[in-house]
């Protein structure tokens, strides 16, 4: 017995994955936020100024970190993203 999948592919006028994504320069004026989060798999931080992204790091769970609870695992990302350079 055969199955025959379809796969849409998109057209070349498509806008997908057309555009790279932009990083934007920090400024004097204006509020930094950074948002972060963590999983049993990594964690991540974004760091953002009115709406734009500056910069953004992740990374895998060191082995001793896969252990940890999930409020340590958020004070981790934190530490990650204090520590995160410009």
């Amino acid at each position: 017995m055969s199955r025959t999948i379809a796969v849409r592919l998109p057209s070349k006028n498509s806008s997908i994955n057309s555009t790279a994504p932009v990083l934007s320069l920090p400024t004097e004026e204006g509020e930094f936020v950074i948002y972060s989060d963590a999983s049993r798999q990594g964690i991540g931080c974004v760091l953002m100024q009115e709406a734009k992204v500056i910069a953004y790091a992740s990374r895998q769970l060191k082995p001793y970190e896969k252990n940890y609870p999930t409020h340590d695992l958020e004070l981790v990302v934190v530490v990650f993203a204090l520590k995160f350079r410009v």
